[in-house]
């Protein structure tokens, strides 16, 4: 895997350009589609091996893997009349846009194969669900943090469902610190204590030798200030508004109404 091309390089694209080429060995040439001028100038300027194409067939035509990261909405205007043959592998990264629906956008023979790469990548950081199992695909995510594979879509929209409440987590956090605020807290004194807080949360997420719930009652103690307000503000109806919100995203992501 020596030349990977990435159609669509908004947030994700850039995050993974700069896992595969920041600070790495043996990075990869990496070619780019032209749109997001910006964006692709500053990593073209950045990385010695990253050159921006000058359409996205020139991508295709210099690359062995293909990263389709464009809006999911947009990939009709965007792959049209695009000629992809069997010899190139792709990776498709768009949310909610399955593989028989891809192909036939692509009219193509070739290897397809869904990811969801987080920002994280960037840092060589996140775990990237992919679909099916391809040994090439594995080998590049496992460089830009692991990867996990699964063997069906059904699966696949499952852990894609779970990445929609990212922004619900950061909105959480916000809500924490704005309240702190709200009774009389410096904005950057809260902005930086529940930061670190959190942060201190996340590093406990990395001792797989606990559970999840193992870890929630390791750090809450009987009638203590954490289990008030999981019982008082995480209740059994609030778990299954959650639930039942996700639930709806997954129908969403299998194609039904």
């Amino acid at each position: 895997m020596e030349r990977i091309g990435i159609i669509g390089v908004g947030e994700i694209g850039r995050a993974i350009v700069t896992g595969l080429c920041d600070g790495g060995d043996n990075a990869p040439e990496v070619f780019l589609s032209p749109r997001g001028a910006g964006t692709v100038a500053e990593l073209s300027e950045r990385f010695e091996g990253v050159r921006v194409c000058a359409d996205n067939q020139e991508v295709v035509d210099r690359s062995e893997v293909v990263i389709i990261a464009v809006r999911g909405p947009d990939r009709h205007e965007a792959l049209a009349g695009l000629r992809v043959d069997g010899d190139n592998l792709v990776v498709n990264v768009m949310a909610g846009v399955g593989i028989d629906d891809l192909r036939r956008t692509l009219a193509t023979d070739a290897p397809l194969v869904r990811a969801i790469p987080l920002p994280a990548v960037r840092e060589r950081r996140s775990v990237t669900v992919t679909c099916p199992s391809h040994p090439t695909v594995n080998s590049l995510f496992e460089r830009l943090g692991g990867v996990l594979p699964v063997e069906d879509e059904a699966a696949f929209n499952v852990f894609s469902a779970l990445t929609g409440t990212l922004t619900t987590h950061y909105s959480y956090l916000a809500t924490l610190t704005s309240w702190a605020i709200g009774r009389g807290i410096a904005p950057g004194d809260a902005d930086r204590y529940v930061r670190s807080l959190f942060q201190g949360v996340g590093r406990a997420l990395s001792d797989q030798t606990r559970s999840l719930h193992r870890l929630a009652a390791d750090h809450e103690t009987p009638n203590g200030s954490n289990e008030r307000i999981r019982t008082t503000w995480f209740t059994p109806a609030n778990s299954q508004a959650l639930t039942e919100a996700l639930d709806d995203l997954l129908t969403g992501l299998h194609g039904q109404p």
